[in-house]
């Protein structure tokens, strides 16, 4: 059976900013689904997906996005991306409505469809209330959201987000985490660059590590290996159920707000932890065997 194409590809992909090496003859085959672009500010995120989006031109090395160039093809290859900057980019005396379905238009999509898919997109991040409000006197969450929507709105196959997360509290944070999980269904490619790594952990299946331009992994986020560890997300506080497992003997460690990671010397973990849901009365949302931690892969320099 033939290899699925790699939806973005790169050959020796090199770019330099004066002195600085940003990219450093990257090579990566990546499949689809969700993907995370990991590493520490200054690793050569951002240029690398300037370079996939065709709006930046390297000083060595090709790459290939969706199946097309994005040096040769940019306007066939922009069409069908969506993309989230880090910076801002809103027009704060619009209202919300008004300039989703302006970069609808952007996107190349009639007028009608712009504005039927702009209030699509409002009501899918959570803005259906707000989308006729100043985009000035929005909140930073809210600001995140409507630059998602910006990059939803013409139905792009592949989403590219740079440091969706930045600036936002911890609730904030989970939601647009819960958002950008929540994409795959709708079938669309999502690379989520970020250097949280825990925000990696959550949302993809794939990481593809930078450090100093240099690629140091890319591939699957392996599960554990383990049989004595369990990662469980609650519907409601976790402290009860935390505590109880403590009780027990688990060693019971927070990875979110609703999430907890549960590991026991001896003895079977999903049993403890369906036991003491039980006694609780904890709502529980999913529970499954732990992802491998990127920090381990990250800091311990483990190489491609």
């Amino acid at each position: 059976m033939a290899a699925p194409m790699s939806v973005i590809s790169t050959n020796a992909l090199t770019h330099r900013y004066g002195d600085i090496q940003a990219l450093d003859a990257v090579d990566v085959e990546i499949p689809g689904g969700s993907i995370g672009l990991v590493g520490a500010n200054g690793a050569g995120k951002t240029t690398l997906l300037k370079v996939l989006m065709g709006t930046l031109v390297p000083a060595h090395g090709g790459a290939s996005v969706l199946g097309f160039d994005p040096q040769r093809e940019p306007l066939e290859l922009r069409a069908k991306l969506g993309y989230m900057p880090e910076g801002s980019f809103l027009l704060p005396d619009m209202i919300a409505a008004d300039f989703v379905t302006y970069a609808g238009r952007l996107g190349g999509l009639p007028a009608p469809e712009a504005k039927r898919r702009a209030s699509h997109v409002l009501t899918l991040v959570g803005l259906a209330e707000e989308r006729f409000r100043p985009l000035g006197g929005f909140s930073t969450g809210m600001r995140q959201r409507a630059k998602l929507a910006c990059a939803l709105v013409h139905d792009p196959e592949l989403l590219l987000l740079d440091e969706p997360t930045a600036g936002l509290d911890p609730e904030g944070r989970e939601e647009m985490l819960d958002l950008i999980r929540r994409l795959g269904v709708f079938g669309m490619h999502v690379v989520v660059s970020s250097h949280v790594l825990r925000d990696i952990e959550r949302t993809c299946d794939w990481v593809v590590m930078l450090d100093r331009g240099g690629l140091l992994r890319n591939g699957p986020i392996e599960e554990r290996t383990t049989d004595r560890a369990v990662m469980i997300e609650l519907f409601d506080d976790p402290t009860p159920l935390a505590q109880a497992l403590a009780a027990a003997g688990a060693m019971v460690t927070p990875e979110g707000e609703r999430i907890l990671h549960v590991e026991v010397t001896t003895g079977d973990p999903f049993g403890l932890v369906t036991t003491q849901l039980a006694a609780t009365g904890v709502g529980l949302r999913r529970m499954g065997l732990p992802k491998a931690r990127l920090e381990d892969v990250y800091f311990g320099g483990e190489e491609a």
